[in-house]
């Protein structure tokens, strides 16, 4: 495996890390299942996967303890766990 920079891999292990400690959320009003997450992780690493529109950060950034996943974010998480070589327990 190539070496990364460190901040890149901050962005990627803290999303995996984000991935794996998810939670499913109550259905929404589509009745579409979702998986939120802890914000306890790097605010500005958060931030840039908000950017990303890997994870959301709902209507009130600052007084939310948790983000939503994106369906791009679900997917990216499970790309990086088999790059990493991990499981996913969850499945």
């Amino acid at each position: 495996m190539d070496k990364i920079n460190p901040e890149e891999a901050m962005k990627e292990l803290t999303l995996m890390l984000m991935y794996l400690s998810r939670f499913t959320g109550e259905k929404d009003f589509y009745n579409a299942q979702y998986y939120s997450t802890w914000k306890g992780y790097s605010f500005h690493v958060i931030n840039e996967l908000v950017d990303n529109e890997y994870v959301f950060d709902g209507k009130h950034p600052s007084r939310t303890k948790s983000v939503t996943f994106s369906e791009k974010g679900l997917a990216e998480a499970q790309k990086l766990l088999e790059k990493y070589h991990i499981d996913d327990w969850k499945k």
